[in-house]
């Protein structure tokens, strides 16, 4: 695991701010920010220092209260989104921050190269050798120079060396402002060349400068208190850096025209009361910030390996071996340096340079998200001893994405594209499904608390536009019968809410507490395999009617009250329909809708017909009969089903009923057509129920009212005489619902 990297750190917050502020005053500083000012103008550049801040300092202050809240070891930027988003989308960043760092390495050399040029001219004017190939040669060299470095005397040699560049450094920018430019140029005032059409291309050469304010994050395994060290040095080179930029800016535009701006690369020099400490400057800044990259880099892929994320034992191996006498992982420091040998040869990585930009922004990106979820979610375990406001990590986040596509929006899906490729691999080889969820539940249940609180302050009188089943199922009976569960479900599916509670008989102890959780665990299982959105949950009592006194006090997993409660009886089991019947009152005390289904072997069919019954006694229950109906018949399992409506009514009244049904689906859009409703006389000799058999016997589901008056006066013989029939669902609603 990546917590073993580096068990014991050497180094305090110096590491950090050098390592940062040496990247960051590096190449772009000494050899494109000229260009810059010369092509967008002074204010054209003092917005793009602005931009690019926008971006980092969000991302400095989120990493600082990030590191302040947890122990950040090896890996720096990638052990923060791994232990944040998890281990698969904490690799696919991490790979690409390491790629982007190793490249830099080249970079940087190829910048560091860049430096030599009056000496590499004079050598190519005496001895006839290209300019180009001697550049070439040079960097070679010096990444081989680095390579023997890393492996032989490791990060703390390196960090000697920083103190020694930063100081060249400073001596350099120092010499630079102190000089008197190159002539009394107005181009600070008069605004020429200021934002245009090519903003965001001089932004994209630009903004890799600002990217080093998290180059120290990277040391996090071999300091001794990153808590402290990272936040304060981070932060205190990104707005040294940002100042130093702005200062730059003012001094270019008015110490140079123009012309010597947009063609002389090296015009710094020109303005430094001693030139040649420029190309001094440009080499110091440059080797440090490639020195830098090679001592981050190879400690995020250690990391990377160490947590054994990576589906190649041999890789994760090799990768996240440590030499044995000073903890430096020196087969990725290898690595990183055979990536930065190719694109050194290459010569030309401007375009690579591009896409180095996106990886950044996306891992800048994924830090300010960790910022913003946890600032949200408000998790007492959340307590960093810096704090980031949650809006400014939101600022940094989004401007990520947004320059991501106007720098370039090729590169930037081509980005996303590779990472989110290696996440899919990864996955598909480990089984990390809990990712993100730590974080975003988080997330969740405060949006789930803020809109529960928001339903219960608006809550107001219902119309039927906005009436929808909330319904409540208390249930004994959950592993051995499905069917409540099954209507359940389907009534949840998108119109309605579901709430599933299973009965445990007993007391509330340890015994019946286990019990309890093991019941959850299967009932969670059944939701998993039917994927279905029902809310499900266990509860002990002694008594079946404590269970649904309690329940129906339960608040809806919508947010609103539940306004419906679902019942269930096996056909031949009468004991069920007394319980039932025991409850009735209870249910009718509290305002709730009821529904009572009475199972029976053939289930519920082929899921193709549901018969809905209507009595001239039955009016109040119709429209919800109707609405339970159609509510059913949105669930996938129903696609191909019909609504098939019965209205048994005296002989005198069936034309005027026809013509009211037809007249309530019509307005009320319901998916019942014409040839369906049937109207049937009364008869003397016949019963409703025997009516009912002889039509719904080949019914999937049939749906019937009932009045709880004269459910007292009958009993459970109000349930029995359903024999030709499947599933009967009975229906009584506590006041009538209107169909508009």
């Amino acid at each position: 695991m990546a917590e073993l990297l580096h068990s014991k750190g050497k180094f305090g917050t110096a590491p950090v701010f050098l390592t940062a502020i040496s990247t960051i005053l590096g190449a772009v500083m000494f050899l494109r920010f000229g260009f810059a000012v010369g092509a967008v103008g002074f204010i054209g550049t003092i917005t793009i220092v602005i931009i690019g801040h926008m971006v980092t300092i969000p991302t400095a202050m989120s990493l600082a209260e990030i590191a302040t809240n947890q122990k950040v070891e090896g890996g720096g930027e990638y052990y923060i989104i791994s232990r944040s988003f998890g281990l698969t989308i904490g690799a696919s960043i991490g790979l690409a921050l390491y790629l982007s760092q190793a490249i830099s390495v080249a970079f940087y050399v190829i910048a560091f190269s860049e430096a030599f040029e009056p000496v590499l001219r004079t050598l190519q004017d005496s001895t006839g050798i290209d300019i180009a190939y001697s550049k070439r040669l040079l960097g070679l060299i010096s990444v081989g120079l680095l390579a023997a470095l890393m492996y032989t005397k490791g990060a703390k040699t390196g960090m000697w060396m920083l103190y020694v560049v930063v100081g060249i450094l400073a001596v350099s920018l120092i010499m630079f402002f102190a000089g008197t430019g190159l002539t009394n140029s107005d181009f600070l005032l008069d605004g020429s060349g200021d934002i245009n059409e090519d903003f965001f291309v001089v932004f994209a050469i630009v903004f890799p400068a600002f990217t080093g304010m998290t180059a120290g994050v990277g040391l996090s395994g071999d300091l001794k208190d990153p808590k402290k060290s990272i936040p304060r040095g981070t932060l205190f080179a990104t707005v040294i850096g940002m100042l130093i930029y702005v200062l730059i800016a003012v001094k270019l535009a008015g110490s140079a025209s123009r012309d010597a701006l947009l063609n002389d690369q090296l015009v710094m020099s020109n303005i430094a009361i001693w030139g040649p400490i420029i190309p001094i400057g440009l080499a110091a800044a440059t080797i440090s910030s490639a020195l830098g990259s090679v001592m981050v880099a190879p400690r995020t892929l250690s990391a990377i390996a160490a947590d054994k994320i990576i589906p190649i034992p041999r890789f994760n191996r090799v990768f996240g071996k440590l030499k044995a006498n000073n903890d430096e992982p020196v087969n990725a420091s290898m690595l990183t340096c055979g990536i930065a040998f190719f694109f050194v040869l290459l010569g030309d990585i401007n375009a690579v340079a591009e896409v180095i930009s996106m990886f950044f922004m996306v891992t800048y990106g994924a830090i300010c998200l960790i910022s913003l979820l946890e600032n949200f979610a408000s998790n007492p375990g959340y307590r960093p001893s810096f704090k980031s406001k949650w809006y400014i990590s939101l600022i940094g986040a989004v401007l990520c994405v947004i320059l991501m596509f106007k720098i370039n929006t090729v590169y930037a899906v081509l980005s996303i594209g590779l990472m989110g490729f290696t996440y899919y691999i990864l996955t598909r080889s480990q089984n990390h499904k809990s990712d993100m969820s730590n974080i975003f539940s988080g997330v969740i249940f405060q949006i789930s608390r803020n809109l529960h609180v928001f339903l219960q302050k608006s809550k107001q009188e219902e119309n039927m536009d906005e009436w929808r089943p909330s319904v409540v199922a208390i249930s004994k009976d959950s592993f051995s019968r499905h069917d409540e569960f099954d209507l359940l479900r389907w009534i949840s599916h998108r119109k309605g809410f579901g709430m599933y509670i299973h009965h445990i008989d007993g007391y509330l102890s340890k015994e019946t507490s286990d019990q309890a959780k093991e019941c959850l665990k299967r009932l969670i299982r059944l939701t998993q395999v039917s994927k279905s959105s029902v809310f499900v949950d266990t509860i002990i009592n002694p008594t079946y009617k404590s269970s649904i006194s309690q329940t129906l006090q339960l608040p809806g997993v919508s947010g609103k009250e539940n306004n419906m409660v679902l019942f269930e009886f096996y056909k031949t089991r009468e004991d069920s329909m007394e319980e039932i019947l025991d409850n009735i009152g209870l249910v009718k005390a509290v305002g709730y809708d009821t529904c009572i289904l009475c199972s029976s072997e053939k289930k519920f069919g082929f899921t193709n017909e549901i018969h809905i019954w209507i009595t001239s006694n039955d009016y109040q229950n119709a429209n919800l009969m109707i609405y339970m109906a159609y509510i059913i018949l949105g669930h996938p399992d129903w696609n191909d089903g019909i609504i098939k409506l019965f209205a048994i009514h005296p002989e005198g009244e069936i034309g005027t009923e026809r013509i009211k049904l037809k007249e309530m689906i019509k307005t009320g859009r319901l998916p019942i057509s014409a040839n369906n409703i049937r109207i049937i006389p009364i008869q003397e000799d016949v019963t409703t129920k025997q009516i009912i058999n002889q039509n719904s016997k080949d019914a999937d589901l049939t749906i019937v009212g009932f009045r709880s008056d004269l459910l007292k006066k009958t009993g459970v013989d109000f349930f029995r005489g359903y024999d030709n029939v499947g599933n009967v669902l009975f229906v009584n609603s506590q006041n009538e619902k209107e169909i508009s």
